[in-house]
């Protein structure tokens, strides 16, 4: 990554000929942007993403013609959760240190920069297209699913139980970062989620989401080995390439990358990926293909069935994400439809794999 003292951190509107010259410079292009005009993209609510497509004076060589920009969420719920969260700082400390050495399929960052005090930030990265972004309305196919778990045995097994990711305190849930999801604030957010929801909550939904911030203290302290986890892995967080082109599949939106479990990935994937008819059928395939990528980057130690114990409690982590997320972030119609569906998928799951049997009270 090259210094970015000397160009500034601007919104998406603010960025100009010059500002992208100096940027595209800096990563190694040595162009004059003439024109950049610059489109909003994707679904996402706690970040801006944006798609600038980009003119030059002279050659070009090999520049490339468009550049997707991520900044924070112009709404001001959501920016304050990503600050107060650290979601901004995250993201950037990701593709500044621990891209290159993570194993998994991430667009090509050609900027990153972020005020700490601040945390304004921006990002300037590979525009993915032809590829096209995955919907968690919609799920994936099960090749898809293959694709997705195999990406996330690079990432798992890139720092298995690599203790100096302990020491990151950018990086969620190492012993050296601030805890943010204390139980009380789970609660707090369960409580406001059945307050706004009502009765459009299911009555197993509501079942499970007692058992679960009763007892979260257990289930955050729970211990096995840990790795560095992207912890929204999601249909709506990657790119699948298509007859026209793109990576297989990569992975985008590293505002949680912290260090776990990996089953916090895996189980939170398949609990909303794959109708529950589908994930039923091939889940089982699946996890041995996933264990079988495992040893073959390295992991040793972990047996097939301690993993799918962690699966079981994992399976919490979709319908975790549904309720607390849907809380701290803009409300929309798409949102209200999303987060019931990751609710009901992560229900499902817990059911499926009888985990509320695993918490002690």
């Amino acid at each position: 990554m090259t210094d970015t003292l000397d160009l500034p951190i601007v919104a998406s509107s603010a960025i100009t000929p010059e500002w992208m010259t100096a940027a595209l410079r800096k990563a190694g292009h040595d162009v004059t942007v003439a024109n950049v005009t610059g489109k909003r993209v994707g679904t996402g609510q706690v970040g801006e993403s944006v798609r600038f497509t980009i003119d030059y004076k002279g050659d070009a060589g090999s520049a490339p013609r468009s550049l997707v920009g991520k900044f924070p969420s112009s709404d001001p719920d959501s920016r304050a959760t990503g600050v107060n969260f650290g979601n901004y700082i995250r993201e950037v400390n990701f593709y500044r240190t621990l891209k290159a050495s993570a194993g998994i399929t991430t667009p090509v960052c050609l900027h990153a920069d972020v005020d700490p005090e601040t945390s304004d930030f921006v990002l300037l990265m590979e525009d993915l297209a032809p590829a096209q972004p995955g919907d968690q309305m919609k799920g994936t196919s099960v090749e898809e699913a293959r694709l997705v778990l195999g990406e996330a045995a690079k990432l798992h097994a890139s720092h298995w139980q690599d203790d100096a990711m302990d020491e990151i305190d950018w990086l969620f849930e190492t012993k050296a970062a601030p805890k943010y999801t204390q139980p009380d604030l789970i609660k707090t957010l369960w409580q406001a989620f059945r307050e706004r929801y009502g009765d459009a909550i299911p009555a197993d939904c509501i079942e499970i989401g007692e058992a679960i911030t009763r007892n979260f203290e257990f289930y955050r302290s729970y211990e096995g080995p840990r790795c560095l986890t992207h912890n929204d892995f999601r249909p709506d967080n990657m790119m699948f390439g298509t007859a026209e082109g793109g990576y297989p599949v990569s992975v985008v939106d590293w505002q949680s990358v912290g260090y776990g479990c990996c089953m916090a990935d895996v189980s939170y994937f398949l609990s909303g990926a794959l109708k529950r008819d589908i994930r039923r059928e091939h889940e089982k395939d699946l996890l041995t293909e996933y264990h079988t990528r495992l040893r073959e980057y390295g992991v040793t130690g972990y047996s097939f069935e301690e993993m799918m114990k962690h699966y079981a409690l994992y399976s919490f982590s979709l319908f975790n994400m549904a309720f607390t997320a849907s809380m701290i972030v803009e409300r929309t119609e798409r949102g209200d439809k999303m987060f019931f569906q990751m609710l009901r998928g992560g229900a499902d799951h817990v059911l499926d794999t009888g985990a509320l049997s695993l918490l002690p009270n």
